[in-house]
């Protein structure tokens, strides 16, 4: 199981700060993030914002914006906060596919998923299909299901999931954006090991302040 500390909680820290200068939910927000291009014009989001679980287990790792320049501007923020999270997604899928597991499709639930751009930004950075279903908290929703079958309303999981999960949409990469998204998830991975002396030189002299 891989699990980002702040993987939504860091889109939403962005709409929160944005709303200090105005109304901003987050429809508005992937209006703004699709004025970007692919790869946020070389800027890059690292999302963590409270340390970090996996594939980094350490609590002192810390948020930010890498290669920001003069010519950019909130489109390309907003967009590289999206690309930073899914790029982060992308690390434990990594993990399970160096683990010798062939994985052909994504199933995606919660309040991102409500958003076409996030939905095919996945989709070219895993480089397979992101399907959605009828369960909107994934979490919730599977839990209730392993509780039907515990109690035998359903001969087990799978005949449950059969009978209640149906998929509501699927959304297939594009191959030559998964080809660029490798190139720039490269340059993210590279990002951490060369900062993470200082995030905990930073967390640190923090903590002394």
């Amino acid at each position: 199981m891989g699990v980002m500390l702040l993987a939504g909680g860091s889109y939403q820290w962005l709409r929160d700060t944005l709303r200090q200068l105005g109304s901003t939910d987050y429809d508005e927000l992937g209006r703004i993030a699709a004025e970007a291009p692919l790869g946020s014009g070389g800027l890059v989001f690292l999302p963590y914002l409270t340390g970090e679980r996996c594939p980094y287990d350490d609590p002192h790792a810390r948020g930010g914006w890498i290669g920001l320049t003069s010519r950019h501007g909130l489109a390309h923020l907003v967009r590289s906060v999206m690309e930073g999270i899914s790029f982060g997604l992308n690390d434990s899928l990594c993990l399970i596919r160096e683990m010798g597991l062939q994985i052909n499709t994504i199933y995606a639930s919660g309040g991102a998923m409500r958003s076409p751009l996030w939905r095919q930004m996945l989709a070219d950075v895993f480089g397979i299909p992101v399907v959605t279903t009828n369960a909107v908290e994934g979490g919730a929703f599977g839990a209730a299901l392993l509780a039907a079958a515990g109690v035998g309303a359903f001969r087990g999981v799978a005949e449950a999931a059969d009978q209640l999960v149906q998929e509501t949409g699927r959304t297939e990469p594009v191959a030559t954006n998964h080809a660029r998204y490798t190139e720039w998830h490269r340059i993210y991975q590279s990002l951490y090991p060369v900062l993470r002396n200082g995030f905990k030189a930073l967390s640190q002299l923090d903590a002394t302040t």
